[in-house]
Order: C-alpha cells, then sequence, then structure tokens
C-alpha cells in the first residue's frame, strides 16, 4: 500500500449547476499511485462522459498493467487506447467529436514521479515553497484563440501526449488540477493553500468568485510524507557474488553450511551466535525483476515485526546484497510429521499461529502466498511446541493473480484457474496443511505441478486418525473444501470456530447422499416417517 502518500480530492462545478464536467479519481496498487483529472470539453455535449470513461478505463488499466511494461509504455499505451475509443464512437454515432476531455494523469513508484497530460489540465510539484509547472499547456496563445485546444482525448483519431518524469523526495506536494483553478488562483495562492489540500485550493477559488464559479474546478493534491525504504535499498550498490563458499566472512558473519540447495540461504556465525544469512541470485545481476523481488523480500522480512516470523534486519554497513534472520532451533513440520503425526492440541496450536498470522498480514494487504509444512517451524518452550512461519520469498500481495504461486498440493481449486490469492484461497492452504499435519496425507492426493487436477469430496481426517474430535474434523472439512460458497472467507471465522468448538456446526458434503454424509439424522428421519406412516394407517383402518 502507498500509506507514505496522504491524497485529497474536491471538485465544484460552475455557477449554480449541482455535476460538472470534470472527473477525478485516486488509487493505489500494490507500489503504485495513480491519480488522473479529466476535463470534459464544454463545446462538446458527450464531454463530461468522456471525461469520466477516460478517468476510470485509466485508473482501472493500472490494476492490471503487465508486469513487463515500463511506467511510460503503460501510461502512453493506455491513453492512446482510450483516444482510439472515444474518437471512433464519436464518429460512429455522431459523425464528428463529441466524447472529448482533457486530462492530466500521475503515477508514482517510490521516489519517480512518472506524469502525461493532453490539453490543458495542469501537474504542478510544489517543493521548498516553489511551485514548477510539470505539465505543457496544449492550447493556442495567439491573440483572440487564447486557450483553444490543439489536442484532447477524442479530437482526433491520433493524439500527441506530453510526457515528463521527475523525482520525488520527502515533503513533496503534486497538484492535478482542471484549468477552472489554475485560471482563478496565481501560483502565490496555490503556494498558500495547496498545504492544506484539495479542498482550501477549491474552495478559495469559489470565494474569490462569490461562490459563483466560472468553470468547473477541480483539484487532487499528493503528499509525500516518506519514501519507502524498498526505494533506498534498491539503489545501494553492494556485491553480488556468483558462489559462496564455507568459511568464507562476509562482513564480520562466517559462512558454516548451505541451508539449502541453491547455496543462497546459509547457517552462520558472528561473534559465537549463530544466524541465517540469505543472499540474492547472480542472475540479479541481469535481471532487474529479480533484483526487485529479492529486494522487497528483504523488505518484508524487517517490516513484518511479529512473533509469527523469526526476526531478521538488514546490517546497515553491509557490502553484500543479503539479509539477516535468527536462527530457529527447531525442525521443519513436514520432516516432524514424516516421524509422527502433531497431537490434537499442536494442530490446534498450530492453526491459530497461521491464521494469527494470516491478519497480521492483511493489514499490509499482503498474504504468505506459500503456506505448506516445510515453511512451518516447530520449536520447543518449557515442553511445549510453538510454531513460526518462514520463507519471506513466498509473501505476496493480497489479490494478486499469479495463478502458479504457491505450491500445487495446497492451491485452492480456483487457484488453477487463475483466481486471485485471496482468504479463502490462504484458508484453503491452511486447512490442507492441518489435514497433512494430523494425517500424514493430502486430502485430494498430491498435485504435481502444471497438472490440472479434479476434485471430489474428501475423505474426512478422522477416518486415519481416531484421536480428531468431530468438531475439529467439521472444521478441516470446512477449510478444504473445493466448493468456495462452502469455505471459510475469513480467517476470523476459522479462529473462532477452533476457540470455541461447543459452536462448531457440523460440516457435510452436500453432493454425498443423506445416509452417506449423515447416517443418524437419515436413520431418524426414516424412522419418523415408517412411524407416521402406520399411525396414518391404523386410524384408517380403525376409521374405515
Amino acid at each position: 500500500m502507498n500509506q507514505h502518500i496522504k491524497s485529497t480530492s474536491f471538485s465544484l462545478a460552475k455557477g449554480t449547476q449541482l455535476t460538472g464536467d470534470d472527473y477525478a479519481l485516486v488509487k493505489n496498487y500494490d507500489d503504485l499511485c495513480v491519480a488522473v483529472v479529466c476535463d470534459g470539453v464544454g463545446s462538446a455535449t458527450e464531454g463530461a462522459n468522456a471525461a469520466k470513461r477516460t478517468a476510470t478505463q485509466l485508473i482501472n488499466s493500472f490494476k492490471t498493467k503487465p508486469n513487463s511494461w515500463s511506467i511510460q509504455k503503460s501510461i502512453e499505451t493506455f491513453i492512446h487506447s482510450i483516444n482510439s475509443v472515444l474518437y471512433q464512437e464519436s464518429m460512429q454515432n455522431y459523425e464528428r467529436p463529441e466524447l472529448v476531455t482533457t486530462l492530466t494523469i500521475v503515477v508514482i513508484q517510490g521516489d519517480r514521479l512518472y506524469g502525461a497530460n493532453v490539453g490543458d489540465s495542469r501537474v504542478y510539484l510544489h517543493r521548498n515553497k516553489n511551485l514548477t509547472q510539470l505539465s505543457h499547456d496544449h492550447s493556442m496563445d495567439e491573440e483572440g484563440y487564447e486557450g483553444v485546444l490543439t489536442e484532447a482525448i477524442g479530437m482526433q483519431e491520433s493524439v500527441s501526449i506530453h510526457y515528463f518524469e521527475n523525482s520525488i523526495q520527502k515533503g513533496d506536494r503534486i497538484l492535478l488540477c482542471s484549468d477552472g483553478l489554475y485560471t482563478e488562483l496565481d501560483n502565490d495562492k496555490i503556494i498558500d493553500h495547496i498545504v492544506l489540500g484539495a479542498y482550501s485550493l477549491v474552495k478559495t477559488a469559489s470565494t474569490l468568485n462569490n461562490d459563483n464559479l466560472p468553470d468547473d474546478t477541480t483539484a487532487i493534491t499528493l503528499e509525500i510524507e516518506e519514501i519507502p525504504l524498498i526505494n533506498k535499498l534498491k539503489k545501494q550498490n553492494l556485491l553480488i557474488a556468483q558462489t559462496y563458499s564455507n568459511g568464507e566472512l562476509i562482513d564480520g558473519y562466517k559462512l558454516i553450511k548451505p541451508l539449502i540447495q541453491n547455496n543462497l540461504t546459509w547457517l552462520c556465525e558472528k561473534k559465537g551466535q549463530n544466524y541465517v544469512i540469505k543472499f540474492v541470485s547472480a542472475k540479479a545481476k541481469e535481471d532487474v525483476t529479480i533484483l526487485d523481488v529479492f529486494v522487497a523480500e528483504a523488505w518484508n522480512a524487517t517490516r513484518l515485526k511479529a512473533g509469527f516470523f523469526p526476526k531478521a534486519v538488514i546490517p546497515k554497513k553491509r557490502t553484500h546484497r543479503y539479509y539477516i534472520m535468527e536462527h530457529l532451533r527447531g525442525i521443519d513440520l513436514k520432516a516432524s510429521i514424516k516421524k509422527r503425526v502433531l497431537s490434537t492440541e499442536d494442530a490446534i496450536t498450530m492453526s491459530k499461529t497461521l491464521l494469527k498470522a494470516g491478519q497480521y498480514l492483511i493489514k499490509y494487504d499482503l498474504v504468505h502466498g506459500d503456506i505448506k509444512p516445510e515453511n512451518i517451524m516447530m520449536l520447543e518452550r518449557k515442553g511445549k511446541h510453538y510454531f513460526k512461519v518462514i520463507d519471506f520469498g513466498s509473501i505476496i500481495q493480497l489479490y494478486a493473480t499469479q495463478s502458479r504461486a504457491g505450491t500445487p498440493s495446497y492451491l485452492a481449486p480456483e487457484r488453477f484457474t487463475g483466481a486471485a490469492i485471496s482468504e479463502s484461497t490462504e484458508l484453503y492452504a491452511i486447512g490442507v496443511t492441518l489435514y497433512e499435519s494430523l494425517t500424514g496425507k493430502y486430502p485430494y492426493g498430491e498435485i504435481e505441478p502444471f497438472q490440472n487436477p479434479s476434485f471430489k469430496p474428501a475423505i474426512p481426517p478422522s477416518k486415519y486418525n481416531k484421536n480428531i474430535p468431530n468438531w475439529l474434523d467439521s472444521i478441516i472439512l470446512r477449510a478444504i473444501s473445493f466448493k468456495i460458497e462452502d469455505r471459510y472467507s475469513n480467517y476470523s471465522e476459522m479462529l473462532y470456530e477452533l476457540e470455541n468448538p461447543q459452536k462448531v456446526i457440523p460440516f457435510y458434503d452436500k453432493s454425498k447422499a443423506l445416509m452417506e454424509r449423515d447416517p443418524l439424522t437419515f436413520f431418524k428421519i426414516g424412522f419418523y416417517l415408517e412411524f407416521y406412516l402406520l399411525l396414518g394407517l391404523f386410524f384408517w383402518w380403525f376409521l374405515n
């Protein structure tokens, strides 16, 4: 989320009108903040419609922006696309340009501002009490033709875009506005009121006109409260070695042995204390995507400070690209259940840990993305087991659509058809992990990578483990239901039932016959039907 950017937006229609032709939107996507202001051209009867459609389509397009596209390519491609649609629609319906609007757009990612405009809506940067116009007015300045647009969305078959980029810093303010604002407020007045936000700017313009604005007036302000650490981390000039070896000394950390086959995660020692050190792959030197993923992983590892995860730090004076984690003296759950399945008490404790970790992550709009026994460490304290979740590299944005992110055997069925990662899909993975921990088996069998599995009702885990109580059986079956509507949708639902077993409603697979899913109820119904049938026959015989 872009919690480091404070946004405000406000608009007033001209004169006494209730609605105007301007349209403004601000939206956050992952690490992007996108803001758009459009001013429907007043001479075009469909100007307001064009403004709303342009702003909405641009905002929505960034939701599904291809990862391989640069911000510049995305902005320019999306603008050309909406221009073509509006122009062709106007020609088809009116035989002249009617769906016409100005446009200004800003995209902020980290410490970079990307922007573009078509027409005379503007973008300003306010820094150190100075105001700089970043956009370019597409309008005539000849006497008698002042303000006549030379470019607008939907005006012509092709469109010329003014594109710009700038570095931003903490304390900067960005203003997007329609011409209704800057024609009423000079730069000094904008500087005086931009610190108070969009409402103050627009209301000041209105007050100067006795609340009778001559034109629709719209403003969006974006205040940069902080530059995210992730961007600072990415720009650090650090060494990336091709390989690392036993005994090697990195910034005082002595490498002891690799913990994973890729030789990027090592047990290390410094001043008599053991740690885990994780390096970036050497491929990051040529592939910026790999570097971005690792930087995000290191950032998440250090900012997610909760007892569910191992402690992690990024040394301030490191010379190589790595981060440090505490060394957990335990065993991963996969290795543990190969020897012996979990007790019911431990399984419940483990599930509560996963659910609370999920609730913590969702505050950051994140999910773990790869819940499975290999990514859960079982540790012991005062004779009791407790659990921690590992693998910061799998953490991903909530509602991401990487359909194969995660491990196949723990993927919810809808994930195989491209559904987004959600609380429900994470709950499914938690349910499969719980099932496996108590039985040593997968509820739907082991699923291989790139396999498109079919799902049929799972065998209740209590069939394999008689120690599982009926209420826990129901919780597990609900969590692993291959039907979304039967599954838990929120972490809090499953956590509540784990903490209140007496309130758990028995779970039955509705696709099975009643006798198969609930024999007791079946025979009760059969008994009462037979009883009332015999009673009816008795009264019929008695009366006749």
